[in-house]
């Protein structure tokens, strides 16, 4: 077979049939997660981030490359989950970007293509990291450059491009020395792999049946334009006014000039985001003379939905509010978490489960200035998220990553001005950060807590009467004296670290690996346990899962307790499925 373009007809039917190809891998992709846990989702984030887009393609009767591309822009953005799933979003995004405005695609535009996805994935990633998804995606992409002049079959270069990525795909357990321990490629490139396999299988002939789409994508209405990635960093303060803005283009606006843009604002000051979509652009900068900003942006249309910030307000003292808070929510519980419902005594492991948006403790909330998000998994860590003040709650953590979309519509149904979400998980993080580019009538501030420990200090930390920039700080600096620890099972034989692991051992997992690893629960809870204490440790906080009972839980407790004399003790019930144990340390 040799085809020299493709229509908007046959890339419905390429990407729908990648969508399939992925959705019947998703479960070997989760399997090659580096620690051994029973909640390796790369798979999983990935397909579902694909199926939110397909169900718009499907539904699509007279395709143009336009609408076709807008789908999947739209889709994959606001399906994304995880770290996998955003990346491939970005991916998507950089590509139809660059096919949206022809009729039909040949070997060089394909070519372009896969560069401008891989430079926009790239940039959505604040510390790109090699022996990734991204690797794999530049490799194929680099391949495509070197092929275009060769051919113009666009069959032969796809199973050229594909071959060429998957050898660089078994390359990288030499790139990354624990991809090599664990002995498994890296899950999120084998998932584009599958990605590719399914789209040149699409072009084949072995295309899903537009017909029978909704067999394989989940429901849901995925309709609206994606705005691009806009996620907020604050940095040290060298530049006084924290500045925001919309341009409503009213004159050409090319890359070189967003270019010459973003080269302007970095003279003037730092921290910059200008994302370009549909005609707007979003610009966020810091800089001591906002109005050289805004000057320059007159100059490309008009500007809506300006915000300036004083970042340089004098700091409200802390120290006594922060004690005061933290009062507040101990009182009335014992060490052992006393009061907290939802106790379970002999559940068995829990299976993943839907995450959703529970909902708020008031039916009509008063409008204030502030609020809070938070990701949780158990309905202890429910019920303690909320006794701390967060006012929406979506279900969900390590076992299942909520979208980019949920987060986005629990933003816009809170009644506030700004809108922290605290992902309390590191992959979950970036689909936060997608969520700026989706809501636009409120600011939106991602609080990077990698875990629910993290995510409870940061929230007990913050003081309504300080600044964005100031809460932010703070949290942000008060995670970083939480150390959290996870026990949980292994799912089948490897090696970690130099340890050998076997299927059903007990792990203890920490922020940066492996701590311990037995036979016994409490056992490897204890060493795990002893892996996170130094001589500055003054609070343990343990919070027992929905596998644990309650006397086995304070059974572990006294004996920490015994252990560690000078150091204070908590344990509460978390309800947290896959994993026994999770502490934190500060």
């Amino acid at each position: 077979m040799n085809i020299q373009e493709i229509d908007a007809g046959q890339m419905q039917r390429a990407f729908l049939a990648a969508a399939k190809g992925l959705e019947a891998k998703k479960d070997w992709i989760n399997e090659l997660n580096v620690f051994p846990v029973p909640d390796g989702d790369t798979g999983t984030n990935m397909t579902m981030t694909i199926l939110s887009a397909a169900r718009e393609v499907a539904a699509i009767p007279d395709p143009t490359m336009e609408n076709l591309c807008k789908a999947i822009s739209s889709g994959t953005l606001r399906g994304a989950r995880g770290n996998s799933g955003v990346i491939l979003s970005q991916l998507c995004r950089g590509f139809t970007r660059e096919i949206s405005s022809v009729d039909t695609v040949d070997v060089a535009a394909l070519s372009n293509a896969f560069v401008r996805a891989t430079e926009t994935a790239y940039k959505a990633v604040m510390k790109p990291k090699e022996g990734t998804i991204l690797t794999v995606a530049r490799a194929m992409a680099d391949k495509s450059v070197e092929l275009v002049p060769q051919m113009d079959d666009i069959i032969a270069f796809a199973e050229k491009v594909i071959e060429h990525g998957d050898y660089v795909l078994s390359q990288t357990l030499e790139m990354l020395p624990v991809l090599k321990q664990a002995g498994v490629v890296d899950s999120g490139g084998q998932g584009l792999m599958q990605v590719m396999k399914g789209a040149l299988d699409g072009l084949l002939g072995g295309e899903v049946s537009l017909e029978n789409a909704g067999d394989f994508v989940q429901p849901g209405d995925f309709a609206g334009a994606a705005a691009g990635l806009a996620g907020l960093e604050t940095a040290d303060i060298k530049f006084g006014y924290c500045t925001e803005f919309i341009i409503n283009l009213e004159q050409p606006y090319s890359d070189n000039t967003e270019q010459d843009f973003k080269a302007y604002l970095a003279s003037i000051g730092d921290s910059i985001v200008v994302v370009s979509d549909s005609g707007v652009v979003k610009v966020h900068v810091h800089t001591n003379d906002p109005g050289l900003a805004i000057q320059r942006a007159l100059a490309y249309g008009s500007l809506s939905r300006m915000k300036i910030d004083n970042m340089r307000e004098e700091h409200h003292e802390r120290v006594i509010e922060n004690s005061e808070k933290l009062a507040a929510v101990q009182a009335g519980e014992s060490h052992e978490g006393a009061g907290v419902p939802g106790e379970k005594t002999d559940a068995p492991r829990t299976e993943t489960a839907p995450h959703k948006e529970t909902a708020p403790r008031k039916e009509a909330a008063p409008h204030k200035e502030a609020g809070f998000i938070a990701v949780a998994a158990g309905a202890g860590m429910a019920e303690i998220f909320r006794g701390i003040g967060a006012d929406r709650l979506i279900e969900g953590g390590q076992t299942m990553n909520p979208s980019t979309e949920d987060m986005a519509r629990a933003a816009e149904e809170m009644n506030v001005d700004t809108v922290y979400i605290l992902p309390n998980n590191k992959n979950i993080i970036l689909a936060a950060e997608q969520v700026p580019s989706l809501v636009e009538d409120r600011r939106i501030v991602v609080v990077p807590s990698r875990s629910m420990p993290q995510g409870i200090t940061a929230l007990i930390n913050f003081m309504p009467e300080c600044s964005v920039e100031e809460n932010l700080e703070t949290m942000k600096a008060e995670m970083e004296h939480v150390r959290t620890g996870q026990v949980t099972y292994a799912v089948r034989d490897t090696s970690i670290d130099g340890v050998s692991i076997h299927e059903g051992d007990i792990m203890g997992i920490g922020d940066q690996g492996l701590l311990a690893a037995g036979a016994g629960i409490e056992g490897t809870t204890l060493d795990t346990l002893a892996a996170m204490m130094d001589e500055e440790s003054e609070l343990v906080s343990i919070y027992y899962g929905a596998d644990v009972k309650k006397e086995d839980a304070r059974r572990l407790l006294e004996k920490a307790k015994e252990r560690y004399p000078d150091c204070e003790m908590e344990l509460h019930e978390g309800g947290q499925p896959v994993y026994y144990y999770m502490i934190s340390v500060e």
